[in-house]
């Protein structure tokens, strides 16, 4: 991993890779690396670009969430927008676009609220997160593989709703439980 937008990590050093998949999410490799301990190992890796989540916050404190079906969960999960970067898109206009494409929101102020790596034992994959205010409605442009609802909802209900389990994906938790630490 790489230092600016990924962190203050060291890049990874491969003694060889090699390609075994590339579709529109993942793209995986199988490296065979030489462990800081001495030991070497071969370690199937999948390369992402990168996304941006979105916790957009509306004037009245309830906030935009999304109901979106997910398969691999096998149902329908509680989310911020979110999207993965585009070739060359910072992780700014990421936010920017997955807002307006996911709950037909504009957003005149971004502030950063930090990032996580969402799975390193097995992908380099970073989230940027976000929170989204003085929202100006737009039209939304949802794709045709996402089946999603937006979902307004005051905030501290989200935040009960990670208390209680109800919102269980690890982005929007993330950002939910950081923007929080920011409005007390």
């Amino acid at each position: 991993m790489q230092g600016g937008a990924r962190g203050s990590y060291r890049a990874r050093m491969s003694d060889s890779t090699r390609e075994i998949y590339k579709g529109k999410v993942v793209h995986l490799f199988v490296e065979t690396v030489t462990l800081p301990n001495g030991h070497t190992t071969a370690l199937e890796v999948i390369h992402h670009p990168g996304a941006a989540a979105v916790v957009p916050f509306l004037e009245d404190g309830t906030i935009l969430m999304v109901r979106q079906y997910r398969h691999a969960v096998g149902g329908y999960l509680f989310e911020i927008p979110a999207g993965k970067l585009d070739p060359g898109e910072t992780p700014e206009a990421c936010a920017l676009r997955e807002t307006e494409e996911e709950v037909g929101h504009l957003v005149g102020q971004l502030e950063k609220l930090g990032a996580i790596l969402t799975t390193p034992g097995f992908t380099d994959e970073i989230i940027h997160l976000y929170a989204g205010y003085d929202l100006v409605p737009t039209a939304s442009a949802t794709e045709p593989d996402e089946d999603l609802t937006v979902v307004r909802m005051p905030f501290a209900e989200a935040l009960a709703r990670v208390e209680r389990g109800e919102i269980q994906d690890a982005k929007s938790m993330a950002a939910l439980l950081l923007a929080a630490r920011r409005t007390r």
